[in-house]
């Protein structure tokens, strides 16, 4: 299946939930998938705010002041590695847990560890895989944690959910 082309200027997704678990912000070209990922989400308790390219992330990245961040790896105008990078090096969002959720080679799988990507979910992924991802970095955040202890790569690489590679971050 092809990415979907997005016109520009896109308009941003957001849907407050009470007492949500967390704020999610998911930023990914294909507008199918930015769905799948913001139902899955919002059906277990987070609010999700939806952004087309890491452009637009980095646009409302300081509005929306999101527990956690995923991205995709190929995207128009700024990819996710090049966000992450971004998002490392700004003060107010080093700290930002961020999850790569992509069809991820073992390049882009360095290089966004080098940008700063705490773990990669790796497309097609199981639901519940997503969603315990996301729930642990934002604990994590919550909790004050920073950046991860370990990183991890998760999905159809791995064994049903289990790290496919992790190692110390750092």
């Amino acid at each position: 299946m092809g990415k979907t082309r997005t016109r520009w200027p896109v308009r941003t997704y957001s849907r407050v939930v009470p007492k949500a678990s967390g704020r999610v912000l998911v930023v990914d070209d294909n507008k199918v998938i930015r769905q799948l990922i913001r139902v899955n989400l919002e059906l277990e308790g987070f609010e999700v705010v939806t952004a087309a390219d890491g452009a637009e992330c980095l646009d409302v990245v300081h509005q929306v002041r999101p527990d956690a961040v995923t991205l995709d790896v190929v995207m128009p105008r700024l990819d996710g590695v090049r966000t992450a990078a971004r998002l490392r090096a700004d003060p107010r969002t080093r700290e930002l847990p961020i999850a790569i959720v992509s069809a991820c080679t073992q390049y882009e799988i360095d290089a966004g560890f080098d940008a700063g990507a705490d773990a990669f979910l790796s497309k097609p992924f199981e639901p519940a895989e997503l969603v315990a991802l996301v729930r642990q970095l934002v604990e994590r955040k919550v909790r004050g944690g920073g950046p991860a202890g370990v990183r991890a790569v998760l999905g159809a690489a791995g064994e049903s959910g289990s790290p496919a590679r992790a190692e110390p971050a750092g």
